[in-house]
Parts: C-alpha cells; sequence; structure tokens
C-alpha cells in the first residue's frame, strides 16, 4: 500500500473531505522540539494499467515550509482547497492549494501565547473552526475574520485537542494535560461538564459520528475511554491493550461503535468499543512513535498515519500498510 517518505518527524495526517485520494500531513523537525516545519498535500494516484507502467503510489502535489514545525493539520469543510495549520511558534496558518505558493499562508493568526497542538474544523456550521494550544486555551475563528471570536480559558495545562459535535454546532470538547474533558457550548460564558476523565495526561479526544451524547478521551495512562456525557459517572467502555500513551484517537464515520488509535508504542489499533473484545486489529508498521491517524470519510476502511518515523502510510483495513 502507499506509503510517503517525509523529510521530517510526521505528527498529524488528514485525508480530504472532498477528494478521496487527497491527505494532508503535518511534520515537524527534530521531532518537533526545535527547527522548521512542513506541510504536505499529497495524492495517491492509480495503479498502472500495464506492468511495464512505473507506478509512483503517492505523488506530492505541493509542500509548504514553515520556521517551526506544523503540530497538526485540517482541511476545510467548505473549500475543498483550505488548510489550516497548527504551528509550534502559537501561530495558525491558513493555506489555500489552489493559488501560486507566493500567495500562502492567505493567512497567518499570532494569537496564542505556545505552541498550537490541534486545529479542528466545523462540520456543521462550515465557516469557522478550533485550535488549542499549550498556554491552557482553545480559540474560536471563523475563515474572514483576522481575529479569533473568542478565547476559552478554563483548563490549568496544556489543552492538546479541542474537537466539535459532529451534529451540534455549537458544541464542543477540550482534552487537556490538567486530566480533564471538557464539554463547551460557544453560546454559554463557561464549559457546561468537566469530566475528570483520566488520572493522567489526556492526549486526545473525539466525538462519536453517530451519537451525539459518546466521547472518547485517550491518555498518558495508556487506556482510551468512552463516555455517555449524560452519565458520567463511569464511562461506558475502558480500552486497554496500548503498552504506552495514547496519543491520538479517531471514531470512524462509517461505523459507530468502530475506532482507531495510536501510540507512543509504535502501533496502531482499531477498536470495537460495543464488543467485549475490542481490539480490531493491530498494526505495527511504523518503527518510531506514532501520532497521526485518520480515517476517509469518503472511502470506507481506507486508514492513514504517520510518526516520528517520517513515514506516512495509507492503507486499507485488513491488508498490511507495508505490502507494495
Amino acid at each position: 500500500m502507499p506509503v510517503f517518505k517525509t523529510p521530517f518527524n510526521g505528527y498529524s495526517i488528514k485525508f480530504s473531505p472532498f477528494y478521496e485520494s487527497r491527505l494532508a500531513v503535518a511534520t515537524s523537525q527534530n521531532f518537533g522540539i526545535l527547527g522548521n516545519g512542513r506541510l504536505h498535500v499529497i495524492d495517491l494516484s492509480p495503479a498502472p494499467l500495464g506492468p511495464a507502467a512505473p507506478h509512483q503510489p503517492i505523488t506530492e502535489l505541493i509542500a509548504y515550509d514553515t520556521a517551526d514545525g506544523v503540530y497538526d493539520v485540517a482541511w476545510s469543510e467548505s473549500h475543498d482547497s483550505l488548510l489550516v495549520a497548527a504551528i509550534a511558534d502559537g501561530s495558525v496558518k491558513l493555506y489555500d492549494v489552489a493559488l501560486p505558493p507566493a500567495s500562502n499562508p492567505l493567512r497567518s493568526l499570532h494569537e496564542h501565547t505556545r505552541e498550537v497542538s490541534s486545529a479542528d474544523y466545523n462540520p456543521t456550521r462550515r465557516d469557522s473552526f478550533l485550535t488549542s494550544s499549550w498556554d491552557d486555551t482553545v480559540k474560536l475563528w471563523t475563515v474572514d475574520r483576522p481575529a479569533s471570536v473568542r478565547t476559552f480559558k478554563e483548563h490549568a495545562y496544556c489543552v492538546y485537542s479541542a474537537v466539535w459535535n459532529p451534529r451540534h454546532a455549537d458544541v464542543f470538547a477540550s482534552a487537556s494535560g490538567d486530566c480533564t474533558l471538557r464539554v463547551w457550548d460557544v453560546r454559554e460564558p463557561g464549559s457546561t461538564m468537566i469530566i475528570p476523565a483520566h488520572e493522567l495526561e489526556i492526549l486526545a479526544c473525539d466525538w462519536n459520528k453517530y451519537d451525539d451524547c459518546c466521547i472518547s478521551t485517550a491518555s498518558v495512562d495508556k487506556s482510551i475511554k468512552v463516555w455517555d456525557v449524560r452519565s458520567i459517572r463511569v464511562p461506558i467502555s475502558v480500552l486497554n491493550g496500548h503498552s504506552y500513551a495514547v496519543r491520538k484517537i479517531k471514531f470512524s464515520p462509517h461505523r459507530q461503535s468502530l475506532m482507531m488509535s495510536c501510540s507512543y508504542d509504535m502501533s496502531v489499533c482499531l477498536w470495537d468499543y460495543m464488543m467485549e473484545d475490542a481490539l480490531v486489529a493491530r498494526y505495527d508498521h511504523h518503527t518510531e512513535f506514532v501520532v497521526g491517524v485518520d480515517m476517509s470519510v469518503l472511502v470506507e476502511g481506507l486508514l492513514a498515519s504517520t510518526g516520528w518515523d517520517e513515514l506516512a502510510y495509507v492503507w486499507q483495513h485488513g491488508t498490511d500498510p507495508r505490502a507494495p
């Protein structure tokens, strides 16, 4: 299956919501500690028709260089060529793949005072996006405004992830190193719910795409927990199987109880949290920390991952990611 070699360490990978063969990969030099970054936009090529035809499974459409590492990337849900990048210098950059390189970045937004850890585009309203930062805040932005609409400051430590609810345009959740998950409604003055979800740092969260009351958290404690926000006393499910911190989680856009995770144990796992034996598959194709995963909205079962081994993989569930 296709593999793409990045010059820097992979940090995030996202399928385009418009083109089934297009992805964006965010990378950072020197493991993101110090140095430059690069944002790659890549296309999967169809297999050649004849046996003699040379096949380049992944082609790079364009790459954007940044002075600091790129920690996350999000595709716009309204413009097929627009990307939002979360940068280690505290900036948020907007890129338009349809414009010439000299016109990019379209905008560079400097408000966060520390590294920007995540970016997430609103899937229902489609004109706004969230960023979270190590400055303990989440910011709400709209594409047409040069300044943020609002800053959400309640967390006591780095906010590693902020994710929109897939059905409610005003609701999002944030996961923090303060060991809490918070649920917010942008119409309310403060958070509407605080879940002390883990005893160690929470590195990621994601909403179920078919149940707007269901959310998952991933932690340094090696576990993934699934929660029903209507009853937060105990999680619906606790998924154990990773041997180090769980860095990212993603609910399937096609199957309600299916989710994907990646970890510092160098593995990518697929889970069905409704099953007693929840671990569906484990992929050990990376040779360093795996820090980015995604599942295609347009092609069921198409998965992607990237990590500190400077590789980005795209494969169909059930196949070997390293198979040619």
